[in-house]
């Protein structure tokens, strides 16, 4: 694209010519503001022209990628015009889509060719991935292709530096005379934790806040929650309008994604784009993009169906699922297949009951803790029935968020209404602190079948058994309010945000398929 070397005929204006002519003309004459047009148009056509700028790989078109350019200048309108946010915006897509160039490298600058002032806030969950893309965006701003299309703008020269840097814009008053220059927006690059004190944004763009490693760290997963929370919220320039864009592959029920939607009165638009929909339809949204799947696929170029076969390879069912499916459970239901457990309305005849277990897995929640609501942590107590053909029964579930007072009299209140012929267990956490929480409810507990059980190992090995009778159809769950809980949590399981049903779950068949002797506490 050499503007200097095209020939430049010239055409007269005719009398009747057409609009279209006349752009034609006009086309003809100055095709850098040809091309300028329509990259002021969209997005997508900015995308192509600069693409070479920032990567020597061939673009690859896809209808996805037109989704992304579509949504992006919709939001920009909206605070390029200064009207009030209609929402914001979390997009779900696997890796290798293209999405770090469009809304973190070509975004940003594509806004400045059309509002030079505004400013942005772009965030990873590593500072060099976030400055990567950051450096491109300068590289499109330093190119001889740029600064001929955009003469007008420029990288202010003392604030240039990738992690900061701002953007100015010239103007010409009179030919030949020096342009005035006027300040204009600016970027600012940061990672998950980082901070962003005395940094505001009209557009703040959360690309990939969590990697794999660190979803499957409760610590990590919390960290990067509590970022987008109480960091990334408060950095706009102005509520009203700023937005917020969240892009990421599906890693974990609570991540980033899943935390942001399941907050209550706020106004998310969900873009959801599995890498197959033969598997994974109903995670699909909005259900109308559908019609550009081929062959089942998002992308058949980027993600064949012989691509996903070694990416499920490498990944794992648990991965794939999660970052290829927008998933976080494998479509067979995890390491709980909960298809296969059967709701019966009624318990069997006593004479076939062998044995009866409530398991309390305990949580001493603070009233901090209780005023956090849906993040604090739970205690459970889950009883399950050994039947004589060799098959169990969930018979019951009491879960909540007590402080220990109110826990111990709901688990002493629970034994009463369960009879002394059911066996209580309750786990005993390591330390001090654990031993004497347990004792205590041992001594609440005097004259049950009581014992007190201290694990071992993790909570996917101590699951395991269980798992396998659960899978081969041998669980049956009494219907009641508790089952469709009982159901989510086993579903998603080890990536769910609670485990407290399962560790309690599990630990009651373990003893129930177990020799351990019951220790009667009177």
């Amino acid at each position: 694209m050499e503007a200097d070397v095209i020939d430049q005929p010239q055409i007269t204006t005719h009398p009747r010519m057409t609009r279209k002519d006349e752009r034609f003309k006009q086309a003809l004459q100055n095709p850098l503001l040809t091309i300028r047009k329509l990259n002021d148009e969209s997005l997508y056509n900015f995308t192509r022209c600069f693409w070479p700028e920032v990567t020597q790989d061939e673009f690859i078109p896809n209808w996805h990628i037109q989704i992304f350019c579509d949504e992006a200048k919709k939001l920009a309108n909206r605070v390029g015009n200064r009207l009030k946010k209609l929402y914001d915006l979390i997009i779900n897509v696997p890796p290798g889509t293209t999405k770090t160039k469009v809304w973190s490298v070509m975004f940003p600058v594509w806004c400045w060719t059309k509002w030079y002032w505004m400013q942005f806030i772009t965030g990873s969950y590593s500072q060099a991935l976030a400055l990567e893309a950051a450096e491109c965006s300068r590289d499109i701003m330093r190119s001889e292709k740029f600064k001929l299309i955009y003469p007008e703008l420029d990288i202010k020269q003392d604030k240039d530096t990738k992690s900061n840097f701002k953007v100015v814009k010239r103007f010409w008053e009179y030919p030949g005379q020096a342009p005035r220059q006027i300040a204009g927006g600016n970027r600012f690059s940061t990672s998950v934790g980082g901070t962003a004190t005395g940094m505001h944004g009209h557009i703040n763009i959360l690309d990939d806040p969590l990697n794999p490693e660190q979803a499957a760290s409760d610590t990590e997963l919390r960290t990067a929650n509590r970022w987008v929370d109480q960091t990334m919220s408060t950095r706009k320039t102005d509520k009203k309008i700023s937005v917020m864009v969240l892009i990421m592959q599906r890693l974990h029920e609570d991540d980033p994604s899943g935390h942001l939607l399941k907050k209550p009165g706020k106004r998310f638009r969900h873009i959801c784009l599995p890498g197959q929909i033969v598997d994974y339809y109903d995670q699909l949204n909005p259900e109308e993009f559908a019609q550009y799947y081929e062959d089942g696929l998002l992308d058949i170029n980027r993600m064949s169906w012989d691509v996903l076969e070694e990416m499920e390879a490498d990944l794992g069912q648990y991965g794939f699922s999660g970052q290829v499916g927008q998933n976080p459970v494998p479509p067979s239901g995890g390491m709980f297949k909960v298809d296969h457990i059967q709701i019966i309305q009624s318990m069997p005849a006593p004479v076939n009951i062998v044995k009866t277990i409530r398991f309390w897995d305990k949580a001493g929640t603070s009233e901090k803790e209780l005023k956090a609501g849906s993040s604090s942590p739970r205690t459970a107590g889950v009883k399950i029935c050994k039947l004589q053909n060799g098959k169990f029964i969930v018979v019951d579930v009491k879960k909540g968020r007590w402080s220990s007072d109110e826990r111990e009299r709901i688990i002493r209140e629970t034994a009463e209404v369960d009879g002394t012929t059911v066996e209580i267990g309750v786990e005993q956490e390591p330390g001090s602190g654990g031993k004497e929480s347990a004792q205590g409810t041992i001594i609440n507990l005097a004259g049950f079948n009581v014992y007190r059980e201290c694990p071992t190992g993790d909570k996917v090995a101590r699951a395991d058994r269980f798992s396998v009778q659960v899978n081969e159809g041998n669980v049956m769950l009494l219907q009641g309010d508790w089952n469709q809980d009982f159901i989510k949590e086993y579903r998603f399981f080890p990536f769910g945000t609670f485990k407290d049903q399962v560790d309690a779950g599990s630990s009651a068949f373990n003893r129930l398929t177990g020799k351990k002797e019951v220790r009667i506490v009177r």
